[in-house]
């Protein structure tokens, strides 16, 4: 261990002790490499559950739940809820029987891209650096950052997270690290509210008892084809040769190698290549009705619409889901005539999709996707021909602004209040 702890809670460097000096809090980084580190993976805790207590302090010591709808699927849970099973993307109807007591809220994106843009704006006051993963996460490299801030990056991280507590009012986790793998799997170690470090000392031992399922990339088939071939955890990866591993498994056998030994020579890249921006709903009763499953398709499109402006990015290839009442997965595409980020655009060329499959058939489930993405600034120009875009993009707009200042209720469009049809209220989740 290091000479001195830096405290999370009060910034004031205390000589070896198991609490701070100046405030007596326990929560003190220590760690021998915690000044030598730069790249760090900062990860929102439950942040929509997170925002919605903030937003309600009612809900603060209650189990809540992001999502909605027998047939849906949990968004997202607060930690109390976890306690009691619950997960993120289990079947709602499950989660409500391991926790029947949970307050249910369907989720708000317009409010979570808002609160995402305030947190990624703090961030880029850290460093230029940063790498998007989600709308609550993201990469940074403060290497060469010392004379900037005066303070090394543990210290600027740790007065971060102090930062995002006092002004966005929801807490994040940090993992500092020497490279992008093992700083994403420190900031896993110490939820909520944590601050772990993985040196390169360490890097080996600490990876060596894990199993290979916690590797990035490496998903539920890919763990059981890696251990019937008799590599269960990430050691038994180690105690191989790199080229025993490419022999085994080719290319990606030299990656999970090279992972496995802690080497990760990626660099965080605020350009990284973005594949497409999505949202779909299942249905508590099938649906067949095209006006109907309109109504569900425009809610959809708002919703990506959202996390496009969010992002600051847009798209000209459009992907309409369906998946029937036997579960079988229908898909259909068209390219747009430009790149876009408006709801009204991305509902009518869905909708043009919805329509041709619309036959009666019955639904469970409904989605749309945008992809081929490309900086917002290509978006939505218009030519001789479209002269209403200026108007279009206004209107959205003004429609933002209102929602961001008094909840996505603020303005809804007449299309959802559209066919009576006797359904229950649509609380489904969303991806």
């Amino acid at each position: 261990m290091s000479a001195s702890g830096l405290c999370r809670d009060c910034l004031h460097e205390t000589p070896a002790a198991r609490r701070c000096a100046a405030c007596g809090s326990p929560r003190l980084i220590r760690h021998l490499e915690r000044d030598a580190l730069s790249f760090a993976h900062i990860d929102c805790d439950a942040f929509y559950a997170a925002v919605e207590k903030r937003d309600n302090p009612s809900l603060r010591d209650k189990p809540l739940i992001i999502g909605g709808g027998k047939r849906g699927v949990v968004s997202t849970c607060c930690y109390i809820a976890r306690t009691f099973g619950v997960r993120s993307a289990m079947p709602m109807f499950k989660a409500l029987a391991l926790c029947p007591q949970a307050t249910i809220v369907p989720p708000n994106m317009s409010k979570y891209a808002f609160v995402g843009r305030q947190v990624r704006e703090l961030m880029l006051e850290l460093t230029p650096l940063v790498e998007p993963l989600s709308i609550d996460e993201a990469f940074l490299d403060l290497t060469g950052t010392e004379r900037l801030h005066h303070a090394s990056p543990a210290l600027v991280l740790a007065r971060f997270a102090a930062r995002i507590e006092k002004e966005v009012g929801i807490t994040v986790s940090v993992g500092l690290s020497y490279c992008k793998f093992l700083a994403k799997m420190a900031s896993d170690l110490d939820k909520p509210r944590g601050f772990a470090i993985i040196g390169k000392s360490e890097a080996r031992a600490f990876l060596a008892e894990r199993p290979v399922g916690a590797i990035w990339g490496v998903g539920r088939v890919a763990q059981e084809r890696l251990e019937r071939g008799g590599l269960r955890t990430i050691g038994d990866i180690q105690a191989l040769d790199e080229v025993e591993m490419i022999r085994r498994l080719g290319t990606e056998g030299q990656r999970l190698w090279r992972l496995s030994n802690g080497i990760d020579d990626r660099t965080v890249s605020p350009d990284r290549e973005r594949k497409s921006v999505s949202a779909e709903t299942t249905f508590e009763d099938d649906i067949g009705d095209f006006k109907i499953l309109a109504q569900r398709l425009f809610s959809l499109s708002e919703k990506v619409s959202a996390r496009l402006k969010a992002q600051e990015i847009s798209g000209d290839s459009l992907q309409l889901k369906l998946k029937t009442d036997d579960f079988k997965t229908i898909t259909r595409a068209r390219m747009l005539s430009e790149p876009t980020q408006l709801s009204g655009r991305i509902f009518e060329a869905a909708r043009d999709l919805l329509a041709r499959e619309a036959t009666g058939r019955k639904y469970r489930l409904i989605g749309v996707g945008i992809s081929n993405l490309v900086p917002a600034s290509q978006a939505d120009h218009g030519d001789l021909a479209d002269t209403g875009i200026v108007r279009q993009k206004a209107t959205e707009a003004a429609v933002d602004r209102l929602r961001e200042k008094f909840g996505s209720a603020a303005v809804v469009k007449g299309i959802v209040f559209g066919a009576k049809s006797g359904r229950r209220p649509d609380r489904s989740g969303q991806t």
